[in-house]
This record gives C-alpha cells, structure tokens and sequence, in this order.
C-alpha cells in the first residue's frame, strides 16, 4: 500500500465526515445568513475533497498494476461519495418558494443524510481496516528488524569464534614446532650419550688392560 496515497485517504475520509455533519446540521437551520454560511464553508470544503480525489487518482495511477487496480476501486466510492455531497450542498443552496417546499426538501435531505451517514459507516469501516493493516506492516517490520538485528548478533559471534579457533591453531602450531625442537634436543643428547658412554667404556677397557699388564710384569720378575 502506497503511504502517500493512505495519507490523503485518511485527509478525505475525516474531511467527508465533517462534511456529512455540517450538511445534516445545515438542513436543520432555517433559511437565512447562518445557513447561508454553513454553505458556504461546505463549499470550500468540497473544493478540498476534490482536490484530495485528484491527489490520490494520480498517486494510484502511478503504482503498479495490481495494487492500482485496488485503489481506483477504492477511489470510485470515494468518488460516489464526493458526488452525494456536492448533491446534499446544492440542495441546501436552492431557495425553497413556500413551507411545504421546504418541508419536502427537508424530508429529501434527511433521506440523503440517512444514505450518507450509511456511507460514512462504510468510510470509517475501510479506515480501521486500513489503520489495521498499517499496524500488521508495521509490527511486521519490527519483527524483520528485530530479525536482522539477531542476524548480525550471530554474525559477530560466529566471528569471535572464528578469531578464537584461528589463535588457538597458531598456539598449536607454535607448540608443535616446540616439540619438534624439542625432539631434536633430546636426539642429540641421545647421541651425545651414547658416544661418550662408548668413550667411557674405552677407558675403562684401557685402564683393565694396562692394570693386568701392570700385574703381569710384577708377577714374572
């Protein structure tokens, strides 16, 4: 639904009412100068309904198909409307010739305003389904921004999650490089023992033979 459009709907279906008002309360007043100025505001209360008709046979016009198609349906009982008052002013402008001429006009437009009131029982009965709408899209909207809004909260969360994995393999590779040092230290320990145990053994094995020569000699002198 056009916003623009909702906007003057909502300008002409308060102005209409006030309109149908001031036209029933006219047809009660005798005819005189307050008549004559309660038709006159009528009027230039007309001149403003026309130009809100205008306003929104343009804006529906300039939507797309399907929903135009809506609104110009919507706009033709606006239009109705519009006509019955101008027909409801006109006859208040009318001067009447005797009593029972204003008698019978009187009765007409009573007739008239019972049709009109009807009809701004159908006006205030679309303008709380149209207010009922804008709500549903408005909580509607809230539920999608309350949606993005969770989105993005994940969004961030699964990145931290991401930035605490990827630090957490850096620990491990420094670690794995760690014990790969590590095992090279202690493999060049290994074999630094084993070459001086092979050392020690040496000497010993010197010092046995040179003690059992030492002893041999003795023995044979």
């Amino acid at each position: 639904m056009s916003e623009v459009f909702e906007g003057y709907e909502r300008q002409y279906c308060e102005l209409s009412v006030n309109l149908s008002k001031k036209c029933s309360s006219a047809a009660l007043l005798p005819i005189g100068e307050p008549r004559k100025q309660q038709v006159t505001e009528l009027t230039v209360g007309l001149d403003e309904a026309d130009v809100l008709i205008r306003k929104m046979d343009l804006e529906a016009r300039s939507l797309q198909p399907s929903l135009k198609a809506v609104l110009l349906a919507k706009l033709r009982e606006y239009k109705s409307d519009l006509n019955m008052l101008k027909r409801e002013v006109k006859k208040l402008t009318s001067s009447s010739s005797n009593q029972a001429a204003h008698d019978a006009l009187l009765e007409g437009e009573m007739a008239d305003a019972h049709a009109a009131s009807n009809q701004r029982g159908r006006l205030a009965m679309s303008t709380e389904r149209l207010n009922d709408s804008s709500e549903r899209i408005k909580e509607s909207r809230r539920v999608a921004l309350e949606t993005e809004d969770l989105g993005i909260s994940i969004l961030e969360d699964l990145h931290q999650q991401r930035q605490t994995l990827l630090h957490s393999h850096n620990k491990l590779h420094g670690v794995d490089d760690a014990i790969d040092k590590s095992k090279k230290v202690l493999t060049s320990m290994s074999r630094r023992i084993s070459r001086n145990k092979m050392i020690v053994g040496g000497i010993i094995a010197a010092l046995v033979l040179a003690i059992i020569i030492v002893l041999y000699f003795k023995l044979s002198h």
